[in-house]
């Protein structure tokens, strides 16, 4: 009895790598692929702290936004307009601002 256990775990063993599902991906590679993940936003040449994710004009200075590709965009959860290139708080109430997915 012993040895018909011994000799089915073998067999359950040396069988487990060609039936388990293959993965998608290789951790290395979806690991750079969140890496390289970026947002395109627009922002003003003279007044940097003026961001949009829509192409328009500057509130200060009326100039054309330029289009600039950045890793992260930081927003308040109460005032979605309010956008930010670096963590910070929030101008109108004060909360922290969050990473915009």
């Amino acid at each position: 009895m012993k040895t018909r256990f011994v000799f089915a775990a073998a067999v359950v063993v040396a069988l487990t790598p060609i039936f388990a599902a293959p993965s998608t991906a290789s951790p290395a590679k979806s690991a750079g692929k969140a890496a390289r993940k970026t947002t395109v936003i627009y922002t003003c040449p003279m007044h940097p702290e003026v961001v949009a994710l829509k192409p328009g004009k500057c509130p200060k200075c009326k100039m054309t936004l330029v289009k600039k590709t950045v890793k992260a965009v930081y927003t308040c959860t109460m005032h979605p307009e309010v956008l930010s290139l670096k963590p910070g708080k929030c101008p109108k109430c004060g909360m922290a601002l969050t990473k915009k997915q």
